[in-house]
């Protein structure tokens, strides 16, 4: 028996593969499915089933290219009504694979057919469990994401998922092997552990969600607390891995399509195109074609395209370096942006020789920043509120990337001010973001707070964060 974790660390996701005697199962495979192909092929090993957890939100599952490719069927637990061809299977209904076997755990909460997969061993020992989105490491799966108003409330998921991990997966041996669909960083839960892997036995200890004298309403009252509005893209990702997408292969192909200079810009003109410029920071700052928005590809460049440009629909040209423009085209199809039309042949320097018109950004170090420092500067640092309310500049106002598009009213329109977040990637996004609304007067702080906490200007962790 061999369980390998395939873990994709831009989405904080974790994909399957489980091999027994020469049969094949994966777990929530990616889009691109090329790889698990290849290694069953290495391993002289079939592709007998696909096992899907949910219809997931945060990122475009490659179950249809999959079961395309190999004829294996697609397996969902109960409550799953796919437009496509399926298996549903029945609580506690057994698979096959190998010398071991898969046992199906309806385990309703964080969407209403969330399943989680029991492996039980040659002996018949249960093993290790794929609890999808409904046990985290340190979280469960937040239950607002499947509510539909009139139908069922997020309270309503909150007592399914309690009674799903007392009655199904609590009950378990200490000792079975927790392997959860993501981890530390995604947004289908509050507070995961950075580890990906661990026992149900050390989850019952650590877990706050696993208290053995936890009330149902203690437990909802937990689990519903805090939770941040979803990403709006998270509806078009179930709506596609429930109704059925694109081959991957027909996305790369439109959108490695190279463009001139001037063909690019005609396209951007007649479409309404988004260009996303995907390069490190540093080199967005020193120049950009006019309006583009920058996301780079070194960063959780997946889930902030999700958040910031939503659309899934949306259609996008890149500029991105040559040896990385597959790269950038399958991971917008990762979070179902499939709409990119072509990159810019060449990159940027392809641009500035066309003499085409460009934008930089106003940038200085934290050193230079301490320098300018004043109490009365405009100063808006982009973090998350957990982050702002641990530690901030005193004077600073917290206007978070994921809601800058809200926040656009509250910058000055004419006086200077001044952009940071924790390290200078999500305030090159904002401040791109700020410079397409027409908002130019801005200036980023190179190397963010981290960088600020090495100067002298004053930091406060005690001063209640301003919400805007």
């Amino acid at each position: 028996m061999n369980i390998e974790q395939i873990y994709t660390g831009c989405l904080a996701q974790g994909a399957y593969y489980i091999e027994s005697n020469g049969e094949v199962a994966i777990i929530d495979p990616l889009r691109e499915v090329q790889p698990y192909l290849d290694k069953a092929q290495q391993q002289n090993a079939t592709i007998k089933y696909i096992f899907e957890t949910h219809f997931h939100a945060d990122f475009v599952s490659g179950h249809i290219t999959l079961a395309k490719e190999t004829g294996a069927p697609i397996i969902y637990g109960l409550n799953a009504t796919p437009s496509f061809k399926a298996t549903i299977a029945e609580d506690n209904q057994e698979f096959q694979l190998g010398d071991i076997s898969i046992i199906a755990l309806h385990t309703p909460g964080h969407t209403m057919e969330s399943t989680s997969y029991l492996l039980r061993d040659k002996n018949g020992k249960d093993h290790a469990l794929f609890s999808g989105d409904t046990l985290f490491l340190g979280d469960v799966g937040r239950p607002d994401l499947a509510q539909k108003i009139g139908e069922i409330t997020v309270e309503d998921l909150a007592s399914h998922l309690y009674d799903s991990l007392r009655k199904k997966i609590m009950p378990l041996a200490d000792d079975v092997i927790v392997y959860p669909a993501h981890g530390a960083g995604s947004a289908c839960g509050k507070n995961m552990m950075k580890e990906t892997i661990d026992t149900l036995g050390n989850q019952k200890k650590v877990n706050y969600a696993l208290r053995e004298d936890m009330t149902r309403e203690e437990f909802i009252k937990e689990v519903t607390d805090g939770l941040l509005p979803p990403p709006s893209y998270f509806p078009d990702n179930v709506k596609l891995n429930k109704e059925g997408y694109d081959d991957i292969s027909e996305v790369l192909k439109r959108g490695t399509t190279a463009l001139s200079p001037t063909e690019f810009e005609v396209i951007a003109n007649e479409t309404n195109a988004i260009i996303l410029d995907v390069r490190h920071q540093d080199d967005f700052v020193k120049g950009h074609i006019p309006r583009s928005i920058f996301i780079g590809l070194d960063g959780s460049f997946a889930p902030w395209v999700g958040a910031l440009i939503a659309d899934v629909q949306q259609p996008i040209l890149l500029v991105t370096p040559e040896n990385r423009i597959e790269e950038a085209v399958t991971r917008l199809s990762r979070v179902g942006f499939d709409n990119t039309l072509g990159y810019l042949q060449g990159g940027f320097d392809t641009w500035k020789k066309a003499t085409k018109e460009y934008d930089t950004i106003s940038s200085i170090s934290s050193e230079t920043f301490q320098e300018t420092f004043r109490k009365d500067l405009a100063i808006f640092d982009v973090r998350r509120e957990s982050e702002f309310a641990s530690e901030h500049i005193l004077e600073a106002k917290n206007t978070p990337l994921d809601y800058i598009n809200m926040h656009l009213a509250v910058f000055p329109q004419d006086n200077t001010f001044y952009v940071h977040c924790a390290g200078g990637y999500r305030s090159v996004i904002a401040a791109s973001i700020l410079k397409s609304r027409g908002i130019h007067n801005l200036v980023n702080i190179e190397g963010g707070f981290k960088a600020i906490k090495e100067t002298t200007i004053p930091v406060s962790a005690f001063v209640c964060p301003t919400s805007l």
